[in-house]
């Protein structure tokens, strides 16, 4: 089995960074696609940043310039840099990751929040 840890959440003022981390765990064999994805309270979880497996990205219109997803094939891992962060940026961020043997997985998310 594989599973997905994210970390570097936290609380964070307007204009501040954050980098998010996202690393699988167990029997890999492969990654194709990560993605991280948000959900804020109320509402439905979006994709925030895709990138594959030979590192071509893509955003969201509304972080498109402010954040940079990358990934380490090496560490099966993928990071997301956040920066010029808004309180609308608040929410609890996922690491989604298409797995060469397992498919699709989830991690358990990360609460990010961004004071006005």
């Amino acid at each position: 089995q594989v599973q997905l840890v994210e970390s570097g959440g936290g609380l964070v003022q307007a204009g501040g960074s954050l980098r998010l981390s996202c690393a699988a765990s167990g029997s890999v064999h492969g990654i194709n696609t990560m993605e991280w994805y948000r959900q804020a309270p109320g509402k439905q979880r979006e994709l925030v940043a895709t990138i594959t497996r030979d590192g071509g990205t893509n955003y969201a219109d509304s972080v498109q310039g402010r954040f940079t997803i990358s990934r380490d094939n090496a560490k099966n891992a993928v990071y997301l840099q956040m920066n010029s962060l808004k309180p609308e940026d608040t929410a609890v961020y996922y690491c989604n990751a298409d797995f060469q043997f397992w498919g699709n997985k989830w991690g358990q998310g990360t609460q990010v929040t961004v004071s006005s």
